[in-house]
């Protein structure tokens, strides 16, 4: 077995579970019955203590800007961008991008909230600054 196969990799039923929860605009995580932790991206069994006791869970949609980065691309490519990871309220943390604000401004510490957004026609999830959270 080579070292890629030994990593853990997403249950397919669990992201698929993941992905037609986004596609009817719910977005929701998964909490360990067990140990009580909230984990992301979608598992058979907690990366905590290794429990099948999982469920799924709507988190507040509320987080924090963790780290960002800008990736420069030309206009006609569709200009700049941002990456970033995003820690929920609830512990984990999600690769995503801050919509609403130009990809410079995104900050550490900026507090976001969720949003779901379809992306060449899949459900994507998204945040925007929580002053932007009545617009659009």
């Amino acid at each position: 077995m080579n070292a890629s196969s030994e990593r853990a990799q997403p249950d397919a039923g669990a992201e698929q579970t993941y992905q037609q929860k986004l596609a009817s605009g719910r977005f929701e995580i998964q909490c360990c019955h067990d140990c009580r932790q909230h984990f992301y991206y979608p598992r058979v069994l907690c990366p905590h203590c290794g429990s099948k006791a999982v469920e799924w869970v709507a988190p507040s949609g509320r987080g924090t800007v963790y780290a960002t980065t800008v990736v420069r691309r030309k206009s006609e490519q569709g200009g700049d961008y941002n990456v970033a990871v995003i820690e929920l309220e609830e512990g984990p943390r999600m690769m995503s991008r801050v919509d609403g604000v130009a990809p410079g401004q995104v900050r550490i510490d900026m507090r976001v909230s969720v949003r779901i957004v379809e992306c060449d026609g899949r459900p994507l999830v998204v945040f925007v600054p929580e002053h932007a959270r009545g617009a659009a």
